[in-house]
């Protein structure tokens, strides 16, 4: 499989109109990135919705590994919610790789807090796997 990125990824994506367009640093045990949602990203009223949350942790994982020099596909991801995330409150993504890597899988975990209250909003674990 060719991985190749053309600026217009849903999470990253400068070219993307309705990305996230998030960029992230290196910083941390990893990457870092700021991401503050707006209404449009919304579930309940005021409340982001939890697939944006889990987009924002998969992503902090994958550019974990990115910035290491892996070109890695998510292969299993696990999100737990510790809190709601408000619209308008800025958040700290932070992702990392762990372990050795096997064969062609990485571990990685990622977490969201507010910004800069550090308030838990959600955590992630997941395997990565470089493709062939």
């Amino acid at each position: 499989m060719n991985l190749e990125d053309d600026h217009y990824c849903f999470a990253c994506g400068t070219e993307n109109p309705g990305g996230l367009h998030l960029v992230f640093e290196r910083g941390g045990r990893g990457v870092v990135a700021f991401f503050t949602p707006e209404r449009r990203h919304q579930g309940y009223k005021g409340v982001v919705h939890g697939g944006i949350i889990s987009t924002i942790l998969d992503e902090a994982m994958a550019h974990a590994a990115i910035k290491a020099g892996h070109y890695p596909v998510t292969a299993e991801i696990s999100v737990r919610f510790r809190g709601a995330l408000s619209v308008g409150q800025k958040v700290q993504v932070e992702g990392w790789i762990g372990g050795t890597p096997a064969h062609r899988l990485l571990e990685a975990a990622s977490e969201m807090k507010t910004y800069p209250q550090g308030g838990l909003i959600a955590t992630a674990r997941a395997k990565l796997m470089r493709p062939l």
